[in-house]
């Protein structure tokens, strides 16, 4: 299986882009998730995160993380 950057997904990246692409700030990420900004800027740092809390970031942020990560493994499973 190749492993280049198009067939990964770095989450706590991708959050942080996605958060910053619909104009909202880490203050009030962390605000909805009743966490300190310290636990946002953790997350943001994280290659990979626990499956609920990437469920509760993707409701919150409207925006189907896991979709990505599906098409990604798609990807994956067709160049094997």
């Amino acid at each position: 299986m190749n492993d280049d950057d198009s067939n990964t997904i770095d989450v706590g990246s991708r959050i942080a882009t996605v958060l910053k692409s619909k104009g909202l700030n880490v203050s009030w990420l962390a605000k909805q998730m009743h966490y300190e900004r310290a636990n946002i800027y953790n997350i943001f740092h994280r290659k990979s995160i626990d499956t609920e809390l990437l469920r509760k970031i993707s409701v919150i942020l409207e925006n189907n993380f896991f979709d990505e990560i599906s098409r990604i493994i798609e990807k994956q499973i067709k160049e094997q």
